[in-house]
């Protein structure tokens, strides 16, 4: 299969590339520098002579307090770039992969008793979650054959070499050599995910016709502040995590209480669920670079 991989600088890009290399795909990887997905006529002059299988969007506008302020920057990028794709694919016959957030259940002002199918009504407050649910109904609406996947705070090795953004693993490393004490936020909890393991399920899903709205995370769920606990026992850190809410945290941007996702329609398409979050870190920190 032919794909051209947009944000294959992105941390999931990093990971994605070689897995799909070694799948057997031709894969044509392209940077912000290589394409402009919120303008038309350059989406098509990139992709039109390369003629595709399939597209996958792994490029955003991710800085989620920043979109509170950038609004019109964060809907051309995660909004209106993802639309332009799903008409060129549609008009080509092409595949589309989009890939989205959990954040897009931050509406709900009580958690539920489960984590969130592709089912629950999907609506957010934040600008950045407006931005990226926008997205999403946009491939969904213009592409018939898309894989939309919502996943949940990416971490993986490119935001070691500098070609990524970074991770909440890194920071809470960085932080944990400067400091011996750090608070942080213990009433939202979601998956933090390997981007190693989601760029594993997402070669078994573009092999599949199986077309539609995915979650795609680790197994299991955590807060932050049981995140960062975790990380500094496996790295054998002497730092002391202190839990605190997320109004005394206070980010700009409004965070979803809880944004469990229920993994099982992937998991019934690719042969399995992605592995426990506590395995998934675990590999991360001892594939890091010493």
């Amino acid at each position: 299969m032919r794909i051209a991989l947009i944000g294959a600088s992105g941390q999931l890009g990093s990971d994605l590339l070689p897995c799909l290399q070694a799948a057997g795909h031709d894969v044509d990887p392209m940077r912000h520098a290589d394409i402009e997905i919120t303008d038309k006529d350059n989406v098509a002059a990139v992709l039109e002579p390369l003629r595709p299988d399939l597209v996958i969007n792994a490029a955003a506008y991710n800085l989620v307090d920043k979109a509170e302020d950038e609004l019109i920057t964060a809907m051309t990028v995660n909004g209106t770039g993802p639309l332009i794709l799903a008409e060129l694919c549609e008009a080509y016959n092409w595949r589309l992969m989009h890939i989205s957030t959990d954040y897009v259940f931050g509406w709900s002002p009580v958690p539920p008793s489960r984590p969130w199918t592709e089912l629950d009504r999907a609506d957010s407050s934040g600008r950045y979650a407006i931005t990226k649910r926008t997205g999403e109904q946009f491939v969904q609406e213009k592409c018939s054959q898309h894989f939309v996947v919502r996943t949940c705070g990416l971490y993986g090795l490119a935001a070691l070499r500098g070609t990524g953004k970074g991770n909440f693993v890194e920071t809470m490393l960085r932080l944990g050599r400067e400091r011996k004490q750090l608070r942080v936020v213990d009433d939202q909890r979601c998956t933090p995910t390997s981007t190693a393991d989601l760029a594993d399920a997402l070669v078994k899903l573009i092999a599949t016709d199986a077309f539609g709205l995915y979650h795609a995370t680790n197994s299991g769920s955590m807060t932050w502040c049981e995140f960062a606990r975790e990380i500094f026992r496996l790295a054998k850190m002497d730092v002391e995590v202190i839990p605190i809410t997320t109004a005394e945290f206070g980010a700009k941007a409004k965070r979803p209480a809880y944004s469990v996702l229920d993994c099982s329609k992937l998991a019934s398409v690719i042969g399995g669920p992605l592995p426990d979050w506590h395995d998934a870190l675990a590999r991360y920190l001892t594939s890091r670079p010493t």
